[in-house]
Formats: C-alpha cells, structure tokens, sequence
C-alpha cells in the first residue's frame, strides 16, 4: 500500500522537485490524490521484460502450440462456433500459462523508466490530441504471476497429466453464454477422469495429487488477460486486439509464428 511506502521519503530533494512539478500539473488537470503519484512501491511500480525479443518469441511458440491444441481435439469442433469462440476467451490464458509451465519458459523483468514530468508539464496542453499510453505491468502482478508458475513447477507434471488437465481447463461448462454446456460439462468430467486414471500408476501414494492439481489450476484463472497481453504479446502485436488474433490463428493459419 501506498500509505506505507516510504519512496517519496527517501530523497528529500526529489519528493520536493516531485511536489513542485506536481502542483503545476494538478493545477491544469484538477487535484489528484497521492495514489496516482509515482510511487515506487511494489504495488505501482511498472515492469517490463528484460529480455523481450528471447521471452516474446518463447511466448510466442508456446502460444502457437496452445492453439494447435485445441485445434487438433475433434471435440472442440464439433461444438457450435459461438460456443468454441466463448471458451476460447475465456481460456486461453490458462492454457497458455499451462503451456509456458510445460514448456518451461523463465522470464525477468526490470523497472520501467519512469515517466518525465517536466515532458508531462511542456505537453499538457497537447494531450488531448494524444494517443491514451498503453498500461503497464506491475511487479506485484508479474510477482503473483511468476508465483503460480512456480507452484505448478513444484508438482512436476508428466505430458499426460498436461494434456488431461489442458481438456479440463478448456471444457468449462460454466463459461456464461454456451448453448452446449451440458455436452461440455461431459467432456470436462471425461477429461477430469482421464487424468485421475493416469495418476493412479504414477504416484500411487499421492492421494491427494488430483485435488491439488486442480487447486492449483484454478489460480491460473486469476491472472488476468491484459497483464498476459501486456507483458508478452503487445511488444509484438502493438495495440491488436489479441483475441481477434488468436481467433485468426484457430480458423485461418495452419502454422507458423505471431507475426507484428
């Protein structure tokens, strides 16, 4: 929280050019409260990729293979065309979080620079004839993020269990809108048993694995889409809408990489 960070603190002289320079925009642009100031907390602090050519392409690849997935399951086809765009939405972010866990893609990120107040001051005039910025990534997020993957890491999954647990992640029968929800409950329950059937001779004393890797799967549904978006598509696909990509992707294109 910002209320228990000390960034504006440290430097004195800093805080008191900040306080200065802010007080010229906020006489413009109306008072603004101390939480929208730059704060060097966890919470606000932005990021980036600190590799993004190496880390987009491996994301990239990764995203490639989650469509080929689900292209390759005649189930998913077979399900009315809204309904596989409702579940494609809705999942490909888990699937692909899936895939960067199997794929074992590590990333880091470093600070971004921060933003030149005197450009903001010398510029305010013009903004409105500006392009609104793109958001970025915060650490708290990115740490939330690197977190799940690493819980994931820690069960250390056969190619089996991911693929079992790819079906269940996919046929979401409660995705709001499916005309076929009662079909795709069945093939998630299917899926649900097949990877049940395949721990058992892997790790017969572990009893409670099934339980928790679904557990754990289910956090995935917490990271939300603009950070993923964010964080390791927009360097490469600017401001396209990534789901209209994707759609492309499953319909159109056979193979190959995300293009700019």
């Amino acid at each position: 929280d910002c209320e228990r960070c000390q960034c504006h603190g440290e430097d004195k002289r800093t805080a008191i050019l900040y306080t200065l320079l802010s007080q010229n925009l906020n006489h413009s642009r109306g008072s603004r409260s101390p939480a929208h100031q730059r704060c060097l907390c966890h919470q606000r602090r932005t990021v980036c990729l600190r590799t993004p050519h190496i880390t987009c392409q491996a994301a990239s690849n990764v995203l490639v293979k989650t469509i080929s997935f689900m292209k390759n399951l005649p189930s998913f086809h077979l399900l009315p065309r809204e309904d596989q765009l409702l579940l494609l939405d809705s999942c490909w972010v888990p699937l692909f979080l899936l895939g960067l866990v199997q794929e074992m893609v590590t990333f880091e990120v470093m600070e971004t620079p921060a933003p030149s107040m005197l450009k903001k001051i010398l510029l305010d005039g013009q903004s409105k004839w500006q392009e609104p910025e793109q958001t970025q990534p915060t650490l708290a997020a990115v740490q939330r993020l690197q977190c799940c993957l690493n819980t994931f890491w820690s069960l250390d999954l056969s190619p089996k269990e991911y693929a079992y647990l790819k079906g269940a992640i996919l046929f979401n029968p409660d995705v709001p809108g499916l005309r076929a929800s009662l079909y795709i409950e069945s093939l998630q329950r299917e899926a649900q048993r097949a990877l049940q059937e395949v721990l058992q001779p892997l790790h017969p004393e572990d009893q409670g694995r099934f339980a928790r890797i679904l557990l754990i799967a289910s956090t995935l549904k917490s990271i939300p889409p603009t950070l993923i978006t964010d964080l390791f598509f927009r360097p490469v696909i600017g401001n396209a809408d990534i789901v209209e990509l994707i759609v492309e992707m499953l319909y159109e294109i056979t193979g190959g990489q995300l293009a700019p």
